[in-house]
């Protein structure tokens, strides 16, 4: 697998800075080779295909077009116009208040899980129904299968323990015809991630997931006051919610928070060894890594990756591992992929 993406150190400022002006940052800075978001959103090709967007489009303070990060009904309306230009996914909606995630960053995911699985077939991706990805945790959204499905042909699993996330999710796959290559499926026990869930002679290359990332709703209460505050800084003009952020409480918090959910998750999927050849999940604190490490040696994790990812201004990474030696590696690569 390619090495983990490390960010660029910041430049050194200058001894005398001149006087202030206002400098544009970088967009989408650093995103997988692959993935198809690079450069500046086309924004009148996107209201070509998708003309409701024409209405959420502004003016930022750079002069470029773009939309109001901060309303949901723009971000929603948006990342439709994405997943349809660039995906090909003609019907897409979710309900109010539900998360709705940022797709270039998702796409980046699934770009790099792609490379993870190349690393061991030669430095081909393996395509289509020969690979099964599982979801955990797919929200009302669906993102990760659309585009899954869409770059790679990957047939999916998605899991959810939301009974309207998961009606969403599957009106999505309905009204796209779907539904043979996304399955979904609740995890009727709220106590349990993958425990329950599988059934018996289901396989599955990868796992991944987008855990709740607070360990209270207080907690991430804060962070979207956090996120609303540095929006007006970015942008003065912008009418900010006194408290509005896209996501139901299991999908933004649980007891324990991040650090919490993706120990259990490590320690749960040493019950499904050779069911999944590599587990993964999103760690957005860097502070969680060495909690998770431990949780990897105790759950006697074979190999490991941390890979990082970089999206303009936002660092994320994902933590990968594999119960599975070399050797078998390779037999469950002869067994599933090799035609």
């Amino acid at each position: 697998m390619n090495a983990p993406r490390t960010p660029k150190p910041a430049r050194k400022k200058p001894d005398a800075a001149p006087p202030s002006k206002t400098v544009e940052p970088r967009e989408k800075a650093s995103l997988h080779p692959r993935n198809r978001h690079q450069g500046r959103y086309d924004f009148p090709a996107l209201i070509k295909t998708s003309p409701e967007l024409a209405k959420y489009v502004i003016t930022n303070p750079y002069g470029k077009e773009s939309i109001d990060f901060a309303s949901p009904d723009a971000v929603r309306v948006f990342n439709r116009a994405l997943l349809k230009a660039f995906y090909g996914i003609q019907h897409w909606d979710i309900p109010a208040d539900y998360l709705c995630p940022p797709v270039p960053g998702r796409a980046d995911y699934v770009h790099f899980l792609a490379d993870l699985l190349a690393s061991m077939n030669d430095g081909k991706v393996p395509r289509g129904a020969i690979v099964n990805v599982l979801d955990i945790g797919m929200g009302a959204n669906c993102v990760y299968p659309l585009i899954g499905n869409s770059e790679y042909r990957w047939h999916f699993l998605g899991s959810e323990i939301d009974p309207t996330a998961v009606a969403a999710a599957r009106a999505i796959v309905q009204s796209n015809d779907l539904s043979k290559v996304i399955q979904l499926r609740q995890q009727e026990n709220r106590k349990h991630i993958l425990i329950g869930l599988l059934e018996p002679g289901e396989r599955f290359d990868l796992t991944m997931c987008n855990p709740p990332f607070h360990a209270s709703m207080e907690e991430a209460t804060k962070g979207s006051e956090r996120k609303w505050r540095a929006l007006g800084k970015a942008d003065p003009k912008r009418k900010l919610p006194v408290l509005n952020f896209g996501g139901q409480s299991a999908e933004l918090w649980c007891e324990g928070g991040e650090a919490r959910f993706v120990t259990q998750l490590i320690a749960e999927s040493a019950n499904f060894q050779h069911k999944v050849l590599w587990f993964s999940t999103l760690v957005s604190k860097a502070s969680n890594l060495p909690a998770i490490e431990t949780a990897l040696k105790k759950a006697g994790a074979l190999e490991s990756q941390v890979v990082e990812m970089s999206q303009g201004q936002k660092q994320s990474r994902f933590v990968a591992w594999t119960f599975q030696t070399k050797s078998e590696q390779q037999i469950w690569r002869r067994e599933r992929w090799v035609r």
